[in-house]
C-alpha cells in the first residue's frame, strides 16, 4: 500500500530523514529555503534533530510525528525542519549548546524552537504528544506548540530577547578559550588520573553510578598514566572495568561487539544500539590492555569485535557501516534476549552448562527475558561453548533484525580504520589489516572530492564536506595503517591531507582548530572543540596528529602546531582535565619522549622484519613512531616524508631496528633482544 504522504525529506539519503519522509508533518530539510519561508510567512521554526537508530526519536515519530493532529498544527503554524545530528554535528552543537543552556541536560530527539534568523528562543528534548500521555505531570508536545506558537505572535520582542540571550550564551560556550598559557606538564595528566580514581567504582569497574557509557572511563589515558609513573592503581582500574564490560551484558556474548551503554551499573543490560564508534575505540582500548597485560580474555573480546565488525557492518564497497537500532518488532532488545526454555529447546545437553555460565534464569534479567553475561568469567569455559553459542547466534539471526543506518561516515570509518590496524598489528592477524586497507582506499576514493574530503555516503552520493574530526581521525587512520603495512602511499596521503586539515580548520590567530571549514556554512557560532564526549574531539585527534607527524617528519612546523594548540587549550586542561582526556593523550606524548623506531631489511628478504615486528606487537610503546621499509627504492622513497629513515641500513644484510628520540639514535641492532631492552630503558 503507497504512503498517504510524502514530503521534501525523500530526495535525502540520510536513514534517519528518510525514515521521516512519509510522516504528515510538512518536514524540510536543512537549509536557506526552510528559513525565507520562514521570514516571509512571520513563522517560528520548529527544528527536530536525531538520528536513525535513536529509540526515543522514533517514540516521537510514532506519537507526534505521525499524529495528524500534531502534523496539522505544525504544518499550519510552523516551518518544520528535519536534521540528521550525524550528517550535520555542527548543527546538533550548536542547538545542544541551547539546551544545555536552558535545561542543564541534553539528549535527542532534539526540540528546538528558531526564529527565522536561525536563533533558538526554546529548547527540550523528547516530548509526549499530549499532556498526561507519559504521567500526569508531563506536558505534550502539542500544549507547548500551541503556547509558544501564541507567543511568537502576541510578544516578539519577549521571543527576541529569549533569542537574542541564548544565542550570546552559544557563542560564548563554542568560541573556544580566550586566554592562553604555557603548555603544561604531565602534572594535569596525573591530575587527571587522580579525578577518576575518585570517580572509580571497585565493585564493577568505570565510573560510579548509572547509567555507564565506555568513553567516560578513559582506558588509554590510564594505560599512559602507569606507563609512565609506574602506579599500579591506574593498571588495575583498567583491567577491571575492561573484564567487566566484557563480561557484562552490554558486550554482546553471542555476536561480539558492544552496545552503547549500560542502563545500570553493572554494565549488565545495555541500551541496545551498537554504534561503529563505541566498537573502534573499544577495540583500540582492548588491543593496547593486550600489549600491557598479555591477557587471553581482553585478545578474545578484541578479535570477536572486530570479527562482528567484518561479518555485520562492512559494505561490499569496503567502508563500514555507522549504527545498528535498539529496536526490532517495536520492542528494544527483542533480536538480543532469550528466554530459558528457548534455550534448552535449542541446546538440548548442552543447555544446563551454558545456562549456568551465562546467568540464565527462568524469570530473567530484562522484562522476564535474558540479557546473557557472564557472571564468573573462566576462558576455558568460554572456549568449550563456542558450538552452543554458534547456534543460538544462528537461531537469532533468523529473528527480525534491528534496522542498520548504512550510511558511511568518514570520522567513523577513520576510527575502525585505526582499530582494525592496530588490532591486527596486535593480534597477528593480516584479515584485519587488508580490511582497513580496503576501507582506506574507499574513503579516499568515494568520499573525497577535489582533495577534500566529504562526511558521509550513501546510496552512491556524498553528503557534502566534511568537519575536522573526519579529517583528523582519517589522518590518524593513515598513519596506523601505515605502522600496520609500511606501506609509504598511507603515509604520503596523511602528509597531504594533514597539511589541507590545518589550511581547511587551523586557528591561525590562536592556535588549535575549528570545527568546520572557513568556507562551511555559517552557523550562529562556528566552534572550536572544548571536550571529548562519546568520540574524542577533532581537536584531540588533531593534536596526536601533529605531534606524531613532528615525531615522523622532524618538520619544526608540525611541533610549532601542537606547542600552539596546547598554548591555546592550557587554561582548560588545568582546570578540567578530564574534559579533554583524549587530548591529554597527545600532551603526554608532547612533554614526553616519542620513540621513533626505524626498521630497515634487505631487498628481497623473506621474512623482513618480522622478528622485530612480533616483538613490537606485544610490547606497549605508545605514542611511538613507527616506520620500515626494504633497502634501495622503498627506503628512498619513505626517506624523502620522513628523512630519519634517510641513511639507515640493514647492518650486515640483516633486518636492524633503530631506536632514536627527537632525531638522535641509538646502536643499530639485529636483534630484538636488544631493541626490547632499548625500549624498557625509555620508561
Amino acid at each position: 500500500m503507497p504512503p498517504r504522504f510524502t514530503n521534501r525529506l525523500v530526495g535525502e539519503t540520510s536513514p534517519y530523514l528518510l525514515q521521516h519522509a512519509h510522516n504528515p508533518v510538512d518536514w524540510y530539510p536543512w537549509g536557506d529555503e526552510a528559513f525565507e519561508v520562514a521570514r516571509r510567512t512571520g513563522k517560528p521554526v520548529f527544528l527536530s534533530i536525531g538520528y536513525s537508530t535513536c529509540h526515543w526519536c522514533h517514540v516521537m515519530e510514532e506519537e507526534s510525528f505521525e499524529d495528524l493532529e500534531v502534523a496539522g498544527f505544525l504544518n499550519e503554524h510552523y516551518v518544520a525542519i528535519k536534521v540528521d545530528r550525524e550528517e550535520r554535528p555542527d548543527v546538533d552543537t550548536v542547538y545542544m549548546t541551547a539546551i544545555l543552556a536552558l535545561t542543564g541536560s541534553g539528549g535527542w530527539p532534539m526540540s528546538v524552537w528558531l526564529d527565522a534568523e536561525r536563533r533558538p528562543f526554546y529548547a527540550g528534548t523528547y516530548f509526549p504528544a499530549r499532556d498526561g500521555d507519559r504521567g500526569a505531570r508531563s506536558t505534550g508536545l502539542l500544549t507547548v506548540l500551541r503556547e509558544l506558537a501564541e507567543i511568537h505572535r502576541a510578544q516578539p520582542e519577549r521571543v527576541a530577547e529569549a533569542a537574542q540571550s541564548i544565542t550570546a550564551t552559544i557563542r560564548s560556550a563554542m568560541g573556544g578559550a580566550q586566554s592562553e598559557g604555557p603548555v603544561p606538564g604531565t602534572a594535569v595528566v596525573d591530575a587527571a588520573a587522580q579525578a577518576y580514581a575518585r570517580a572509580y567504582d571497585p565493585t564493577f569497574g568505570g565510573v560510579r553510578g548509572a547509567p555507564k557509557f565506555p568513553a567516560t572511563f578513559p582506558v588509554r589515558l590510564l594505560l599512559r598514566h602507569h606507563r609512565r609513573t609506574g602506579e599500579a592503581a591506574s593498571l588495575a582500574m583498567v583491567e577491571h572495568t575492561l573484564a567487566m564490560m566484557a563480561a557484562g551484558g552490554m558486550h554482546d556474548q553471542l555476536a561480539g561487539g558492544f552496545h552503547r551503554y549500560s542502563t545500570d551499573a553493572r554494565w549488565l543490560v545495555p541500551h541496545f544500539e551498537k554504534m561503529l564508534y563505541d566498537n573502534a575505540l573499544l577495540a583500540l582500548a582492548y588491543a593496547e590492555a593486550c600489549q600491557v597485560t598479555h591477557r587471553r580474555d581482553f585478545a578474545r573480546v578484541l578479535r570477536t569485535t572486530l570479527d562482528y565488525v567484518l561479518r555485520e557492518m562492512t559494505a561490499p564497497e569496503g567502508g563500514f557501516f555507522s549504527a545498528t537500532d535498539a529496536d526490532s518488532e517495536g520492542e528494544e532488545g527483542t533480536f538480543f534476549v532469550w528466554s530459558e526454555d528457548e534455550i534448552r529447546t535449542l541446546l538440548g545437553a548442552q543447555a544446563e552448562r551454558f545456562i549456568a555460565f551465562y546467568g540464565v534464569t527462568a524469570r530473567g534479567n530484562f522484562e522476564g527475558k535474558n540479557v546473557l553475561y557472564v557472571p564468573a568469567p573462566d576462558e576455558e569455559a568460554w572456549e568449550a561453548l563456542g558450538d552452543a553459542r554458534e547456534l543460538l547466534r544462528t537461531a537469532r539471526e533468523a529473528r527480525p533484525h534491528p534496522l542498520r543506518d548504512e550510511k558511511i561516515l568518514t570520522a567513523w570509518n577513520g576510527l575502525m580504520i585505526s582499530a582494525l590496524a592496530v588490532g591486527g598489528n596486535v593480534l597477528d592477524e593480516p584479515r584485519y589489516v587488508a580490511a582497513a586497507a580496503h576501507a582506506a582506499a574507499f574513503v579516499l576514493g568515494a568520499l573525497r572530492r577535489d582533495g577534500r574530503l566529504q562526511r558521509s555516503w550513501k546510496d552512491g552520493r556524498p553528503s557534502g564536506p566534511g568537519f575536522l574530526e573526519d579529517d583528523a581521525f582519517f589522518v590518524a587512520a593513515l598513519l596506523d595503517l601505515h605502522e600496520a603495512t609500511f606501506e609509504t602511499r598511507w603515509l604520503a596521503e596523511a602528509l597531504a591531507l594533514a597539511a589541507r586539515t590545518e589550511t581547511l580548520f587551523g586557528d591561525d590567530e590562536h592556535g588549535g582548530w575549528f570545527r568546520t571549514a572557513g568556507d562551511h556554512e555559517t552557523l550562529l557560532a562556528r566552534e572550536k572543540p572544548n571536550q571529548d564526549g562519546a568520540e574524542p574531539s577533532g581537536a584531540s585527534v588533531a593534536l596526536q596528529n601533529a605531534v606524531r607527524l613532528y615525531a615522523l617528519t622532524g618538520d619544526e612546523r608540525w611541533r610549532r602546531i601542537a606547542e600552539r594548540a596546547l598554548e591555546a587549550y592550557a587554561p582548560m586542561l588545568r582546570e578540567h582535565p578530564t574534559a579533554l582526556h583524549e587530548m591529554l593523550l597527545g600532551l603526554e606524548a608532547f612533554v614526553s619522549t616519542t620513540p621513533e623506531i626505524v626498521l630497515v631489511w634487505p631487498a628481497g628478504s623473506s621474512s623482513g622484519p618480522d622478528a622485530f615486528r612480533d616483538l613490537l606487537r606485544r610490547t606497549y610503546v605508545p605514542s611511538r613512531a613507527l616506520l620500515g621499509a626494504s633497502e634501495g627504492d622503498e627506503l628512498d622513497a619513505l626517506a624523502r616524508l620522513a628523512p630519519i629513515a634517510a641513511g639507515k641500513t640493514a647492518v650486515d644484510g640483516r633486518p636492524t631496528a633503530y631506536l632514536c628520540e627527537r632525531g638522535a639514535c641509538r646502536l643499530p641492532t639485529t636483534d630484538p633482544a636488544v631493541l626490547e631492552a632499548q625500549l624498557a630503558a625509555l620508561r
